[in-house]
């Protein structure tokens, strides 16, 4: 079994172009189901931006996610499609879809 903080500290590595998509952010929790069904990671967008205005995540399906190794985490994201601003819901009109 692996904890939560454990998870946190791997990178997350998209194999689709092997680009690093940075450390896990935040979770999100199926609870009636007790199961993780998204893990949040950092936008790609411009840091500028981030200082000014709010930044973007990433929420990743579990479906998506194809490894967790000892070090870092697969996932294979053809298409980045959810974005979403920091601590925003879906619903908001602001984030797109797997």
């Amino acid at each position: 079994m692996v904890k939560v903080s454990d998870l946190r500290m791997r990178e997350v590595i998209n194999i689709a172009d092997g680009r690093r998509m940075g450390p896990i952010k935040d979770i999100d929790i199926d609870l009636e189901q007790g199961r993780i069904s998204a893990i949040i990671l950092p936008g790609q967008g411009n840091r500028l931006l981030g200082l000014f205005g709010r930044e973007e995540e990433i929420v990743v399906p579990w479906h998506k996610i194809k490894k967790i190794g000892l070090d870092v985490i697969l996932i294979d994201l053809r298409d980045v499609t959810d974005v979403r601003p920091e601590g925003g819901f879906p619903g908001n009109g602001k984030e797109r879809y797997f």
